[in-house]
């Protein structure tokens, strides 16, 4: 039986959700759009905006996490991160990390700073 990549998405973003949630993290935004641009979850932290892509795999203690990064969905989660601020009125600084779950038992591989912004 074949596996709907939308529910074990979902799935994958609950238990980031959680994950982070229990780390004291506090949760703005599921989901956000704009334009055609999505951010998975946007949390407060201290002092700064976390925006984090979860990224839910099989056998995702094999996966090199720069592979599951490219240019054009760093850009357009940098360009997501901004407008969400703007539009919120925030002056806060952005951060930008990396869920990556465990589809077969989902554990979490939490990556700060996945993206570096200069």
């Amino acid at each position: 039986m074949r596996v709907n990549k939308k529910s074990t998405g979902n799935k994958g973003e609950d238990v980031a959700l959680t994950y982070l949630e229990n780390c004291g993290y506090r949760l703005l935004a599921r989901n956000w759009r704009t334009g055609h641009k999505e951010v998975d979850l946007i949390f407060e932290g201290e002092e700064m905006i976390v925006v984090v892509e979860v990224k839910t795999r099989a056998k995702a203690n094999e996966i090199n996490p720069e592979e599951l990064l490219n240019g054009k969905k760093i850009e357009n989660l940098l360009r997501a991160g901004e407008a969400f601020l703007k539009t919120n009125h925030l002056h806060k600084e952005l951060r930008f990390d990396l869920v990556i779950v465990d589809s077969s038992n989902f554990s979490v591989n939490h990556i700060k700073e996945a993206i570096q912004v200069f």
